[in-house]
Order: structure tokens, then sequence, then C-alpha cells
């Protein structure tokens, strides 16, 4: 990867993990379901009036949307909203590539190899190490609360690999749309007409900014940046960054919320971090990738991606992630690699095909790997 494309990465995966922060702020302002519902409108408008309309059944859009809006979004700002910090929640999120491979092995029969499952014991036990700190001196009700959110986020993984979107960012936008309605009940219920509207009457600019944080800088540039990057390279090169996500929400936490990181936590961050890189496959897809020269064939997956998480939300699965539509790269070029010489044209080609001329994969000629449908990162935070 080139050092400026380096340089966004890091960026994104900067701003996925600070937006934990800014969400806490967020919650002095608003109710939690009140609050979620705004970052999906502020997401959704007015890029949905400015993009087509998405390139899948409408049955997977409202059921993204309401699985990774209303579920994960939802669970998550109320088990924040209830004592859980914003670091730990940043790092308990991950375990999402742990419930993405569990789904993924019921509903698509995606078996894990051993790898993955050495990666999900080791992840786990750093969920055991959290939860351990957190029940030692916070609520363990919004511990599991934030659990759930990273179940539902599992689920809505599963939701986009079986849609496959064309334009991950299109479908992330109307997945923003669909929640705000369910959420905007679910708070006028739950949390009262007389809470919210005395939340919207408070709205200073502060709240504001912070809408628009969440909403455009995390959600919209996030993914828009993050799609671009895995347009230019391989999901092996590009996946790992995310990371990065939890180092920087709890460093942003412990420096601008005084949030208290114990060693236990520490320890449950390299546990969680290096099992879910293990889960993912980022470390084996790299290394395949780097003794190859070659992108190795994609896992299956589903930034989040994301609302980014788009929303997407986190990007890395436990499926693993793809790059956009078009011929893979070797991992750190840009360029694609030339045919090999030697190999026989396949039916119907040119004859004056060069061989620089990259090919499309032909699923008739045996040891051609197949197309990767598509992926739409998982919203982070």
């Amino acid at each position: 990867m080139r050092p400026r494309h380096i340089a966004l990465a890091v960026l994104v995966a900067a701003l996925w993990g600070v937006n934990f922060v800014v969400i806490e702020l967020g919650l002095d302002h608003f109710p939690p379901l009140l609050f979620s519902a705004l970052r999906f409108l502020a997401a959704a408008v007015p890029a949905i009036f400015l993009l087509g309309r998405p390139s899948v059944a409408w049955r997977w859009v409202v059921g993204v949307g309401l699985v990774l809006g209303v579920g994960k979004f939802g669970l998550l700002f109320i088990g924040m909203d209830q004592g859980m910090p914003a670091g730990l929640s940043s790092l308990v999120l991950q375990i999402q590539a742990v419930f993405t491979a569990l789904f993924a092995a019921l509903a698509l029969s995606e078996r894990p190899g051993r790898i993955r499952v050495a990666g999900m014991t080791v992840a786990l036990a750093g969920i055991v190490v959290a939860a351990v700190d957190e029940g030692a001196g916070g609520p363990v009700l919004a511990f599991v609360l934030v659990v759930g959110a990273a179940a539902c986020w599992g689920v809505s993984n599963v939701f986009t690999r079986r849609a496959a979107p064309q334009d991950a960012l299109t479908f992330m936008v109307w997945v923003s749309a669909v929640p705000v309605l369910p959420l905007l009940g679910l708070s006028l219920l739950f949390e009262g007409p007389d809470r919210d509207a005395e939340a919207l009457a408070a709205l200073d600019w502060s709240g504001v900014g912070i809408i628009l944080f969440v909403a455009w800088v995390s959600t919209v540039f996030g993914f828009g940046a993050w799609g671009f990057l895995l347009r230019q390279y391989p999901a092996s090169s590009v996946a790992p960054f995310t990371l990065l996500v939890p180092v920087f929400g709890m460093s942003s936490a412990a420096f601008v919320l005084g949030e208290d990181v114990s060693p236990l936590r520490w320890c449950a961050a390299a546990l969680l971090v290096g099992g879910v890189a293990l889960t993912s496959g980022v470390g084996l897809r790299t290394a395949t990738t780097l003794r190859s020269g070659r992108t190795a064939a994609p896992l299956p997956e589903p930034d989040a991606g994301a609302v980014v998480t788009a929303a997407a939300g986190a990007v890395t699965t436990a499926a693993g992630p793809a790059t956009a539509s078009g011929p893979r790269v070797a991992a750190g070029a840009r360029v694609r690699r030339p045919a090999d010489p030697a190999a026989p044209p396949p039916p119907g080609a040119s004859a004056s095909r060069t061989p620089s001329t990259p090919r499309c994969p032909d699923p008739s000629r045996p040891g051609t790997p197949p197309a990767a449908a598509p992926r739409s990162p998982a919203a982070a935070g």
C-alpha cells in the first residue's frame, strides 16, 4: 500500500475508535434510542436522495436495517447508557467476528477450520477476562447488552453476505433509513415522549456536532474511504487495520473521558484482538498472499461492515472480507498481475489478446478461483 493510503486506513480506524467516545458524549444529550434514530436519520438524509436504489432484494435491506440498526446499535447505545465504558465497548464489539463465524456455519454451512476455531477460543477467553474485569466494578447487564450488540452485528454480516450488494455505499445508506422509524417508536414507548421532547428542545450546537460526527464523519466518510481502499487493494492488505479500532477506542476513552484501563483489561484486549485476527484469517491470508505473490481466494463473509459499520460499520468478519468487484491484485500492489503466457486462452478469447490483459475467472476451467461476491463493511460503533 502507498504511504498515503496506509495513513488513510489508520485515520479511518482512529475515527471509528474515537467514535465510541463521541457516542458516550452524545448520551449526555439524548436518550439512547432517540440518539440512535437521529444518527441513522442524519446518515440516510440527504444521501438517500442522491443515490440510486440498491441492487439487492428489499428483504435484505430491511433485514440488515432492523438487525444492524435496531438490534446492534440499539443494544450498544443502551448498554453504554447503562454504564458500559466506551473503550471497553470498542473492544467487546470485536467479538462479532466469532459470532459471524458461528452464524455462517449454521446458516451458510461455512465450516471454520482449526485455525479459526483456535482464534474463536482465544477471543472468547478475552471476553471472559473482560467480563471478570468489568464484573469487579461495572454493571454486568450493560456488558451483556454490548455482547448482544456484537451478536446482532454477526447476524447482519451473514445477511449482508447473502445480499451481496454490488454498491456497498448505496446499500448501507438505504439500510440506514430502515431503523429510523422503529427506533423512534421504541424511544417513544420506552423512553417516553416527554424525555424525547426535552432532549430535542435542549439541542445545542454540541449536540448537533455529535450527531454529524457519528453520522457523516464516522459513517459516511469512514465507509466511503474504506470502500475506496478495498477497491484499490486486496482485503488481506486493508482488513488488518480494523484491529486498530479498539486500540484507538480504549486510548481515546482513557485520554478524553479519564477511563481507567486496568492490566486485566489490557490482557483482555490482547487476547480478543489476537483471537479476532485468527478468526478473521487476517494473518493467514496475508502470509499466503506474500508467499504466493497473489491474493488468496477469499473466505466467505459480509464494517462492516459496516455502517460501517456503515454503517458500515468494522469490516473484518470471521468469514473474511473481500475486495470490491473486479480482478484482485497482489498485496501491497495496485496493478493487476499479467496473465500466465503459458496458460491457454479461455473459450471465446480474441486471438489478439495480449498476456498483460487480465482475464476474468472462468468457472469452466479447473483451478480457476470463483469470483467473490462484493462485501460491505459492517458498521463500526
